[in-house]
C-alpha cells in the first residue's frame, strides 16, 4: 500500500513538472539552511519516495528516476524505496550531476529550488546538464510542496536563551570577533545561514529541528559588532529579545531576501558549503567573497568552559547508558525484548539521569541483521526481537544544556557463546578503536591522516566499513558538527582536509557489518588537546576521550589483543568505574564492577 502511495506521489509530481515546462526536477534531503537534519516541514525526499535517511537526493524525469545515497544508506534505501520506481545509485561513485550528463534529453529543462541546494552544487549541474544541450533552470514555487497536500507547518516553538554561564563566551564578544574580521578582510557584513551558526553566536538555543536545539533564522553580522535577526518574530520571546540587546535587531524572515538585495556595491562573506543558491542571487550587485562562515572554527574549537559541560554531561550520560546495559543484560536473555523497546528503554535512563532535553538522533537500535544497516532507524514493520546468542547494536545520545553525547556500544544478549567470526570481528575493531584513542600526532595533522589508523585491522583480513571514523560534535548543538572530521579522503569529501586543532570534539567509531547478520561498531567520543613529550620537537596533539561507558567484554578475543591495548583496555575501564561508579547503587554497581574488572 505504502509502495502505491509512493507510486501515486511520483506521478503526481511528473505531472506536476509538466504544468511548469520542467523536464525534470531535483529532490534533495535539504533545508534552506543547508541543514543535515530538517525539520518535518523540509522533508520532501521521505515523501516523495520513503527514504527517512539524512542524506540523499532523487532526481526524477519523465520516464525515468534515480535515487542518491551514500555507503550508510546503501541496505536501508533498497528497504525503503521502490525498485520500480526508482534506480539506485552510490555516491560518490556517482552523482545527481553526472547521472543528469548521461540521463537528461537533449534540450531538457530541470527544475531545481534555490533554497535548497548549495551554489558548488548548482554550478556542477548547470556544466553537467551544458554537455547535453539541457538547462538547469531555478523555481519560484517547489513543485513538490504543490501536490504536498497535509505538508506540515515549519515549528511555531519559541527560541530561547542559552545562558553565557553554559556558552563560556558572550554573544557581544562572539560579534565583536567577527566584526574584527570582517574589518581585517574589508568586508562590510557576513551572511551566517547555517542553523548551528546562528545559534552559536548569538547563544540561542530552539526546538525546530527534531534532536538539534536550533531555531529557523539567518544573521546578517556587520563589520561594527552589530547583527540583523532574520527569524517569525512570534518566537522571540522578551527573554529574548532582551538577551540580544539593541545591537541585534529583530527582523522577520521574510525580510531577509529583500536585505540581501539592498547590500549592492557592498563586499559580502558568503560560505558556499553553507549557504543556499537562494542567497547568492539574493546578492546580485553585491560584491560576493566566498568564504568560510567566520563562525565555524571557534564553533568547534570549545572553550574551557564547554569542554567542562561536555564531561558533566558525559558522566551523567555514561550512567543512563549503564544503568540500560545492566537492564539489558538481566532481561534480554529472556527473549521479551524487541528493538523498539530498548530504545524506548533507553530514552527512559537517559530522562531520569537529569536535564536531558532532547535526544541527538534517533536511536539506532539494532538487533541481528539490522545492525549491519548503518544508520538503520527502527519502526514497527522492521522491529526484531534480541534474539539470546545474538549481537545487538545501538548507537544514540541526549542532547544536554552543557554538552551533546553520541556513543555506540555492540552487545552480545546471553544465550550461548559467540563464535570466533564475531569475536575476531569485534576485536579487530576495537584494535581500530584503540589505536585512533591513543595517536600522538603534530600540529597540523588533518582528519583523513588519520583515518587508516582505525581500519588498519581489518584491511589486514580484507576488511572495511563504508563510513567516516569520525565526526565533530557540538555543545548542546549539532551531533554532526563540522569542519573536523576523520575518513578517508578519496572523493574530496568535505572537512577531511581540516587541521584538528586542540578544543574539536569528534567521534571515535569503526565499524564492520555483514550484511544479513550483524553489525559492530564502538563508538566514544574524543576532545583534541595539547600534549607535552619531553623532549619533543614542535607542537603535538592527542585526544582525551570523553564517553565513559564499558565495552563488551563477550566479544573480545584477548589473543588478538597486543599488552598496550590490554593495558589501555583496562585503565580506560577503571576511569569509567571511578567516573560513573558513584552515581549507581546496587545491582547495577556490582554489574558495572564486574564489567570493569581488569582484562586478564
Amino acid at each position: 500500500m505504502l509502495m502505491k502511495t509512493h507510486e501515486a506521489r511520483l506521478t503526481a509530481l511528473r505531472e506536476q513538472l509538466k504544468g511548469q515546462d520542467l523536464d525534470g526536477f531535483v529532490v534533495p534531503i535539504s533545508d534552506e539552511h543547508m541543514s543535515e537534519y530538517v525539520g518535518a516541514y523540509a522533508q520532501r525526499l521521505e515523501w516523495l519516495t520513503g527514504f527517512n535517511g539524512s542524506a540523499g537526493t532523487a532526481v526524477v524525469l519523465a520516464d525515468s528516476a534515480a535515487i542518491f545515497v551514500d555507503g550508510r544508506y546503501t541496505l536501508q534505501v533498497r528497504d525503503q524505496v521502490d525498485a520500480a520506481l526508482y534506480a539506485y545509485e552510490s555516491v560518490p561513485q556517482t552523482s545527481p550531476a553526472k547521472w543528469l550528463e548521461a540521463n537528461a534529453p537533449a534540450g531538457a529543462r530541470i527544475g531545481f529550488d534555490p533554497w535548497l541546494h548549495g551554489k558548488p552544487w548548482v554550478d556542477a549541474a548547470t556544466r553537467a546538464l551544458a554537455k547535453r544541450g539541457a538547462t538547469l533552470v531555478p523555481v519560484a514555487a517547489n513543485p513538490i510542496d504543490a501536490i504536498w497536500s497535509d505538508r506540515p507547518a515549519p515549528s511555531p516553538a519559541a527560541a530561547f536563551v542559552h545562558p553565557t554561564a553554559l556558552a563560556g563566551q558572550s554573544s557581544e564578544a562572539k560579534r565583536a570577533a567577527v566584526a574584527e574580521w570582517l574589518a581585517q578582510e574589508q568586508l562590510d557584513a557576513a551572511v551566517i545561514a547555517a542553523l548551528d551558526s546562528v545559534a552559536w553566536l548569538l547563544n540561542l538555543r530552539g526546538a525546530d529541528v527534531a534532536c538539534t536545539p536550533v531555531a529557523l533564522s539567518f544573521v546578517l553580522a556587520h563589520a561594527d559588532g552589530t547583527a540583523e535577526l532574520f527569524i517569525d518574530e512570534a518566537k522571540v520571546t522578551p527573554d529574548l529579545r532582551a538577551h540580544l540587546g539593541n545591537a541585534v535587531s529583530v527582523r522577520p524572515r521574510e525580510a531577509f531576501t529583500p536585505t540581501l538585495a539592498a547590500l549592492s556595491g557592498k563586499r559580502v562573506a558568503v560560505d558556499p558549503e553553507r549557504s543556499v543558491a537562494a542567497i547568492f542571487a539574493a546578492l546580485d550587485g553585491a560584491e560576493i567573497v566566498e568564504t568560510r562562515d567566520p563562525t565555524v572554527l571557534p564553533r568547534a574549537r570549545k572553550n574551557p568552559v564547554e569542554q567542562a559541560g561536555h564531561r558533566a554531561a558525559q558522566a551523567r550520560d555514561g550512567a543512563a547508558m549503564v544503568r540500560f546495559l545492566h537492564w539489558l543484560s538481566v532481561t534480554a536473555p529472556a527473549g521479551t525484548v524487541d528493538e523498539i523497546g530498548a530504545a524506548e528503554r533507553l530514552h527512559q535512563f537517559r530522562r531520569e539521569c537529569g536535564d536531558l532535553r532532547d535526544l541527538s538522533f534517533e536511536t539506532i537500535s539494532g538487533a541481528g541483521p539490522n545492525g549491519a544497516i548503518v544508520h538503520y532507524r527502527v519502526s514497527p514493520e522492521t522491529n526484531r526481537r534480541l534474539d539470546p546468542g545474538s549481537v545487538y547494536l545501538v548507537d544514540s545520545g541526549g542532547q544536554y544544556p552543557d554538552g551533546t553525547t553520541d556513543v555506540t556500544r555492540t552487545v552480545w544478549i546471553a544465550g550461548a557463546e559467540p563464535d570466533a567470526e564475531v569475536r575476531d570481528r569485534f576485536t579487530r575493531v576495537l584494535k581500530g578503536h584503540i589505536a585512533l584513542a591513543t595517536v600522538v600526532f603534530p600540529h597540523g595533522t588533518a582528519g583523513s591522516q588519520l583515518d587508516t589508523l582505525a581500519r588498519q585491522f581489518l584491511w589486514q583480513a580484507g576488511l572495511d566499513y563504508a563510513h567516516g571514523t569520525g565526526h565533530g560534535v557540538g555543545s548542546f548543538l549539532a551531533v554532526h558538527e563540522g569542519p573536523q572530521r576523520i575518513a578517508k579522503a578519496a572523493g574530496g569529501q568535505a572537512g577531511t582536509g581540516q587541521e584538528l586543532l586542540a578544543g574539536m570534539i569528534l567521534s571515535n567509531e569503526p565499524g564492520y557489518y555483514k550484511t544479513g547478520a550483524y553489525g559492530i561498531r564502538i563508538e566514544n567520543l574524543q576532545l583534541v588537546e595539547d600534549r607535552a613529550i619531553p623532549g619533543a620537537e614542535g607542537e603535538w596533539l592527542g585526544f582525551e576521550t570523553l564517553t565513559h561507558i564499558p565495552i563488551e567484554r563477550a566479544l573480545v578475543d584477548r589473543a588478538l589483543l597486543t599488552p598496550a591495548e590490554i593495558a589501555w583496555w583496562n585503565a580506560y575501564h577503571a576511569r569509567v568505574l571511578a567516573i560513573v561508579g558513584p552515581q549507581l547503587d546496587g545491582d547495577a554497581l556490582a554489574w558495572l564492577e564486574s564489567q570493569c574488572a581488569p582484562l586478564a
